[in-house]
């Protein structure tokens, strides 16, 4: 019996949820809303409004409790310099899961996971940079 075990399993060891999580929430903070599978998205919340409360705790031993659980010093200097002021008026309730629909392939329920008051335009602007960065890079090379 499973019996007082709390939370999914989602079918991975301890490590592989622990790092998927930071790989999830390091994204989320980067993009301000991701799709992934609903369950996820529902585990997901509550690390993240943990770290947001962190972030507004803002002292060192919050950054550095924010460090060894993301694993990424560029998503936590955002995390405390730019959602942490952002929310700092609100207690909580930083994150929203909007249900969309089910994947193609294998009929899972999908879910967009995003911040309140998110700024729309973060949404793949580190991605549109590198991509640019990289392509400014080859016409270098080319030339």
């Amino acid at each position: 019996m499973r019996h007082g075990f709390a939370g999914r399993r989602l079918s991975r060891s301890i490590s592989h949820r622990k790092s998927m999580f930071a790989n999830l929430a390091t994204s989320l903070i980067e993009h301000e809303q991701i799709v992934t599978t609903l369950p996820k998205a529902k585990d997901l919340r509550p690390i993240v409004e943990k770290l947001v409360t962190l972030g507004k705790r803002g002292d060192l031993h919050a950054r550095r409790q924010a460090i060894s659980q993301l694993r990424n010093e560029a998503a936590v200097k955002r995390l405390f310099d730019t959602l942490a002021p952002r929310y700092a008026d609100r207690h909580g309730g930083y994150l929203r899961i909007m249900k969309a629909g089910f994947r193609q392939g294998d009929n899972a329920a999908i879910a967009v996971i995003e911040f309140v008051d998110r700024d729309t335009s973060a949404k793949g602007a580190a991605d549109r940079a590198r991509t640019e960065a990289e392509g400014g890079a080859e016409e270098a090379a080319a030339a």
